[in-house]
Parts: C-alpha cells; sequence; structure tokens
C-alpha cells in the first residue's frame, strides 16, 4: 500500500493520465467523482489495489454536492418501518462522526415545534420514533456526548433554542440530535484526496465515451485515450445509465432554498416542520456556520433528460416557503431566498411514487461484466462502497483484504479533544481540520467583502485540492457560488488567484 502525498493538482494529474494513456492496467477503474465513486476509490486502495478513477468534469459536480448536508439517523426510515436501512444509517453516521471525519461534522441540535396543526397524536407518533432513533444510535455505539438523547421541551425552551418560531399556540417541542456535514463537497474532496494518498489516480475532466468490463475510453481534449482495468465500477449517478444501457433509474428531484438565519431568528438549532398529512415527510430549517439557513427538501419524480446542473422548480419553492412559514413568527416570501439549488438521487426505477422508492442501494452486474452502484444516500456512501469493491474483488478473481474504511481516517481528521487544539481559527478547522494551520499561513485576504473565504483557501483548492479553474473553487472547494450576489462578488478576484497559483505550480 503507498503512502504517497494526497495532494491533488493539475500536474499529478497530467502524470498520472499518461501512465494510463501508456498502458498501465489497474485492477479497479471507477467513473464517477461524486461521494460514491470517491469512497470506491479510498475502500479499494486501502485494500493494497491499484485504482484509477474518472470524473467527466470535477469533484463532487453533481447530486453529491446538492444534498440536506445531514448525516442522519434514519428518523424518515423509521417512520416507514424500514429498520434494517435506519440501523444501517445510525451505523455510518457514527463511524462518519468519530472515525472518518470529525473534523467534517457536528451534533446538530433538531427541534420540532409542536403547533395547533402537529396533533396530539402526531406528536405522540413523533415522540416514538425519535426514541427508536435513538435505542438505534446507542447500539451503533455512538457516544451520548456526541448526540445526546431525545427529549420534550417546553414552549419558553423551544422559543430560546428557535426565537423565530410563532408564538401563537405553542405548546412545546421535541427536542432531538443528528449529524450534520460542514460541507458535502468538502467529505468527496477529502476522501478523493486520502485516495490519492494510498496510490490511487484521480483524474478529473476525463469523460468516458465507453465503457466495458475491462476498459473505459475516455476523451481528453483532441483525443481518445484507452484506460484498461481487471474490474469496472460505474459509479456515475444519475448519469450510470448513459454509460450501462441496461441500467435503468428514476431520478428524483430534491430542492433546497438558501436563507438568511438571522433574519428569520434562527440561530444553532435546526427546525424540523412535518408536512402536513404525512407522517414521514418534512421540512427542514437547516443552520450552517456562515449563518445561512439550507430550507428543504421536496422530493418529486423527474422525468427527461439529465441536467448538468439542475434547477429548483417554482412549484417546489412554493411548497418549501409555505410549510417552512406555517411554524415562523414572520412568514417566508420569495425576496427571503438567496439562492437555490436542487439535486436528483439515482433510484432504481420501480412502481409507486419518487417518494416511496427505497432508498437502498444495490451493485448491478451488466452481461459484459461492468458493475454499477445505483440507489442509497450520502450518509452511508461508505457501506455502498465496501459492497462494490466486494463484488469486484469476487468478479474479477482479486486477492485482497476486507475493508479497512470503517477505522481509516480521512485527510484533517482527528479526534475532537486534538481538533479543539489546533492552532487556527475555528472556521478552519471545521473545513480543513489538522491541516488548517497550513491553509492559515497562505494569503489571509478575504476573496470580497463580508465573506470569510480567504485567497489562501484558493491557492490551497489549486494546490491540494485538484481545482483547475475558477468555477471548481467558487461552487465545490467553497459554496461562495449558493448566493449568486456573493458569486458576483468574488468571481474577479477568485479568477485571478486561480490563474496565479496555476501560473506558479506551472513555471
Amino acid at each position: 500500500m503507498s503512502g504517497g502525498s494526497s495532494a491533488l493538482n493539475a500536474t499529478r494529474r497530467a502524470a498520472e493520465l499518461a501512465a494510463l494513456a501508456a498502458g498501465e492496467v489497474v485492477d479497479v477503474l471507477v467513473v464517477g467523482g461524486g461521494v460514491t465513486g470517491a469512497g470506491i476509490a479510498l475502500d479499494a486502495a486501502s485494500r493494497g489495489l491499484s485504482v484509477a478513477l474518472l470524473e467527466a468534469r470535477d469533484l463532487a459536480f453533481g447530486t453529491s454536492r446538492w444534498s440536506s448536508k445531514l448525516v442522519h439517523g434514519g428518523l424518515r426510515y423509521l417512520a416507514k418501518g424500514d429498520v434494517g436501512l435506519a440501523h444501517e444509517s445510525a451505523v455510518e453516521r457514527g463511524i462518519l462522526m468519530t472515525s472518518t471525519a470529525p473534523h467534517l461534522s457536528r451534533s446538530l441540535p433538531q427541534l420540532i415545534p409542536l403547533h395547533s396543526q402537529v396533533s396530539r397524536g402526531t406528536a405522540t407518533f413523533l415522540r416514538a420514533g425519535l426514541r427508536a432513533g435513538d435505542v438505534l444510535r446507542r447500539a451503533a455505539r455512538t457516544p451520548t456526548a456526541l448526540l445526546p438523547g431525545p427529549r420534550r421541551v417546553s414552549a419558553q425552551e423551544a422559543l430560546a433554542l428557535a426565537p423565530g418560531l410563532r408564538t401563537s399556540d405553542l405548546r412545546g417541542g421535541l427536542l432531538s440530535f443528528d449529524g450534520q456535514l460542514i460541507d458535502d463537497a468538502r467529505l468527496v474532496v477529502a476522501l478523493a484526496r486520502t485516495a490519492a494518498g494510498l496510490g490511487a489516480k484521480i483524474l478529473t475532466r476525463t469523460p468516458v465515451v465507453g465503457l466495458s468490463g475491462t476498459a473505459a475510453e475516455i476523451r481528453d481534449g483532441a483525443r481518445l485515450v484507452e484506460v484498461r482495468a481487471r474490474s469496472v465500477i460505474n459509479a456515475a449517478g444519475v448519469w450510470a445509465g448513459h454509460l450501462v444501457p441496461s441500467v435503468r433509474l428514476r431520478p428524483s428531484l430534491g430542492t433546497h432554498l438558501v436563507v438568511s438565519g438571522p433574519a428569520l431568528g434562527l440561530g444553532a438549532t435546526a427546525v424540523t416542520v412535518p408536512v402536513p398529512g404525512s407522517r414521514s415527510r418534512f421540512v427542514f430549517l437547516l443552520p450552517q456556520r456562515d449563518g445561512l439557513v439550507y430550507v428543504g427538501l421536496t422530493d418529486e419524480p423527474f422525468d427527461g433528460e439529465i441536467p448538468d446542473e439542475p434547477v429548483a422548480p417554482q412549484s417546489d419553492v412554493d411548497f418549501l416557503l409555505l410549510v417552512a412559514s406555517s411554524v415562523l413568527a414572520r412568514p417566508l416570501t420569495p425576496a427571503d431566498v438567496l439562492g437555490s439549488y436542487a439535486g436528483l438521487r439515482p433510484l432504481l426505477d420501480a412502481p409507486g411514487r419518487s417518494a416511496d422508492l427505497s432508498r437502498k442501494h444495490a451493485v448491478l452486474r451488466s452481461p459484459d461484466g461492468v458493475l454499477t452502484v445505483v440507489g442509497g444516500k450520502l450518509t452511508t456512501y461508505r457501506r455502498m462502497a465496501q459492497d462494490a469493491v466486494d463484488a469486484a474483488v469476487a468478479a474479477a478473481g482479486l486477492t485482497a483484504p476486507e475493508s479497512r474504511t470503517r477505522y481509516l481516517s480521512l485527510v484533517g481528521a482527528a479526534p475532537r479533544a486534538v481538533l479543539s487544539r489546533v492552532d487556527a481559527p475555528e472556521r478552519l478547522v471545521a473545513r480543513y481540520g489538522t491541516e488548517a494551520p497550513r491553509v492559515a499561513a497562505l494569503d489571509p485576504t478575504p476573496v470580497a467583502d463580508g465573506l470569510e473565504i480567504t485567497a489562501g483557501e484558493v491557492q490551497w483548492a489549486v494546490q491540494r485540492e485538484g481545482a483547475m479553474d475558477a468555477d471548481d473553487v467558487l461552487h465545490r472547494r467553497t459554496r461562495i457560488g449558493l448566493v449568486p450576489a456573493n458569486l458576483t462578488a468574488a468571481q474577479a478576484k477568485v479568477t485571478a488567484v486561480v490563474a496565479q497559483t496555476l501560473r506558479v505550480s506551472n513555471a
């Protein structure tokens, strides 16, 4: 197993692509640079297998950056009676928060306000679900100190936790705790860099135009290159069916809105609003470290050609504003929406509504031997990756030990007690972990007035995180692009810093 540099950059990409073009054969070829693909690359590399990952655009370009940023224990699955999936979610949540990425995750208090629209019967049902979820949390051995058990709170305490709640007919709330990612795209980058440190070749901007069980044909500029492998795993998400026509998916669209937390009187506590008429659907108001709040999410069937970047439909925006406003003292209006985003879930085609389709994952084998991973969700990416590599090892007759990722920390990770002592601003520690002091030592100039992101973070993204242009930085290494006004303010500065960093790197 290699223990080399985890840095991803243009120079490394060029060298590794040249090696593959010259005929190097890898044990595992992964197509797709989202959380599943990056997780597969890490799992395979950590077993000592040679690995190449091919991504058409950039790491976390697709669904992986459009999540709710929750690492959740599966309350929704419990409400539907799917205890197995809820247990898997609870186990994987615990692994991510305690071992894999403590620096990229945190405990998130979540409050279900009990207004008149939540009947006492529904409240009893929800409270039982929260208690069952806590049983799964204990079974997964996630410490209570990290995720405390649920409890009923008074109306006064509910207002202390979320001052922006409507006070009329508020009789209290249900408080519970779940996991939250600092940023889903940063998790993907950390997975890819950790895999690279173990010898994996991580190649962005390599669109696959042909795929078989032993090779992929990619386009690199004007030329076509064949990449050969002993096993091939298709982890292209909602685009998986484009590469393997036998895979039939039924994408589901999930929309989020971006609003200001202080403007609505919301602080560090998330607010969970049951959707009227359902016991398993909720709208979440999810506070972020930068003061923004993400309001989501919807679950609607999506038909037609898969877009590069889905757009939030107005009907979804209206729905989220309406349900969220039902618990707020000041109702949300379209003017409160600073930005929006939407993502497509790669669900297996099956009868019924998209909201009812299983979130379980599957590993499918095509007649020519390509393995395709579909379904699942961000929380369980590690288990999906483990199952995919197990299938590849068996199908290709490879020799490899069992998965090691349960106890493998990502770049920057450390126990929370260690992270609390890292000599760097707390904001940087939350994004970079133990690497934060190295980022803090770079150019501290903000990329725009009113934004915390610095020129040094842009430099780090280019030098270490595989960012190739300003869009990679604005939309995936940072999330400046989630708010169009911030994007406009920062674009020129980020573009200039990226260009200068690339010039210095190539000199």
